[in-house]
């Protein structure tokens, strides 16, 4: 009894009319809807070279380090894990497309992770939070998810590099291809009858029947961890440094802001957190969890932590503070025995959950400004860049560089943020002198 009122005084449940109990059923929802990052992120990091095992057990304890801490210093029902997006810009863009190693990427996540804790102590967080334009923090996010579709689709094998027209359609008769095909319908159908965990389900019920047709083996289900010590402190901060890494630094950083920021607000007015004037109490602290989980990730080998939208499913099944949050750390680290199932889910199985998890990162289009040319016509050219390059960076750089230049040329740069200035002049002359 003196524990459990302990717990209900610390988060403060009857403040926020809660329960222990409801709290443990929503970190229980929370994870469900987001544990499909453990198999995952895994997979996509391990194609640039990092150990497949290390990187597993990464994405789980950086995942719990995180989440632990918005839940015991924010007390918000705000989970975290290596952001979706994030980590295929780590991969594809970073490691892949500018040759560079997965030790300079991990340090390049370090770097932004500093910056970012910086700017979460000082006074000018939410000045920069609040400067960046709207339609650019959609554009991101839709863009993102144009990528992520387009990396889900090659790696079910429905699209397939062709040197006359770049792409074209693969082989619908593959088996791997059907399989995630089913696996896309059976995810969204899940997900349409708020089935909890619809992913996670679609995924396994795809490996099981990979399985069963011979498709890939079964390795199990329970073992001890692997070791993490092929990527702990693997990072190559003085590559990082270079200077055609400040696009890649700046795109981490940047994304990282918005998806934390965007998420904030969001699930903290679903959870009826906002104060009076709109604003989130004790935002510091939680920008701070944030930050300090992305350095806690690079150091044991993963790309950046962020925070999760799909808290807002914990927040639906009642959770309203910091204990929901502890619930998903905890159910996080029990995930570190499962490594052998998650070394059974191939990409057939994982490219399903990954087209649908695009898919809802694409409503930010829906939100744009359709009234104003200067504001659809930049976020347009960045959602578009994003996945036409192939990269994120690049795409953030378009879309601020096109965002001031129309600014200024229309007249409206006095009600610009100078923000904007700054940060388009900063990728501007990376684009000009980045590759010197």
């Amino acid at each position: 009894m003196a524990i459990s009122n302990r717990v209900t005084s610390f988060f403060r449940l009857v403040e926020n009319d809660s329960s222990v109990k409801t709290e443990v059923l929503a970190g229980i929802t929370t994870f469900l809807t987001m544990s499909y990052v453990i198999f995952i992120n895994p997979a996509i990091l391990a194609e640039t070279g990092m150990d497949y095992g290390a990187v597993f057990v990464a994405t789980c304890v950086a995942a719990a380090f995180g989440t632990l801490l918005m839940g015991l210093l924010a007390n918000y029902p705000i989970a975290l894990a290596p952001g979706m997006g994030l980590n295929a810009f780590f991969t594809y863009e970073v490691v892949l497309s500018l040759g560079k190693t997965w030790q300079v990427a991990l340090g390049a996540v370090f770097v932004s992770g500093i910056l970012f804790l910086v700017l979460s102590i000082l006074p000018v967080r939410e000045w920069i939070m609040n400067s960046i334009p709207r339609s650019l923090k959609l554009a991101i996010s839709a863009g993102i998810g144009l990528f992520l579709a387009l990396l889900a689709l090659k790696s079910a094998g429905i699209v397939v590099d062709h040197p006359a027209t770049l792409v074209t359609l693969g082989d619908l008769t593959d088996i791997k291809v059907l399989l995630a095909a089913v696996g896309f319908l059976l995810i969204a159908s899940l997900d349409h009858l708020r089935v909890p965990g619809a992913i996670v389900i679609g995924m396994l019920v795809v490996t099981f029947v990979g399985i069963i047709t011979g498709v890939s083996e079964y390795d199990g289900v329970v073992s001890m961890p692997p070791s993490v010590s092929p990527t702990f402190m693997q990072m190559d901060i003085a590559g990082a440094l270079e200077f055609g890494m400040i696009g890649v630094i700046l795109a981490f950083l940047f994304v990282d802001i918005f998806d934390t920021a965007g998420t904030l607000i969001g699930v903290g007015h679903r959870a009826g957190l906002l104060d009076a004037n709109g604003r989130l109490p004790r935002v510091s602290r939680a920008l701070f969890s944030d930050s300090a989980a992305t350095i806690a990730g690079a150091t044991l080998g993963t790309s950046p932590v962020t925070s999760y939208i799909e808290s807002a499913a914990g927040v639906k099944a009642g959770g309203r503070t910091g204990l929901t949050a502890v619930v998903v750390a905890f159910l996080f680290l029990c995930c570190l025995v499962l490594f052998p199932l998650a070394a059974t889910v191939k990409n057939y199985a994982t490219a399903p959950a990954l087209l649908f998890v695009a898919c809802a990162m694409a409503q930010g289009f829906s939100e744009f400004d359709w009234s104003d040319s200067t504001e659809y016509l930049p976020a347009s050219i960045t959602a578009f860049a994003i996945p036409f390059t192939f990269s994120i960076s690049t795409g953030v750089g378009f879309g601020f560089i096109t965002y001031a230049a129309l600014k200024l040329l229309t007249g409206n740069a006095m009600k610009t943020s100078p923000a904007v200035f700054v940060i388009a002049t900063i990728f501007l002359i990376h684009f000009v002198f980045g590759n010197a």
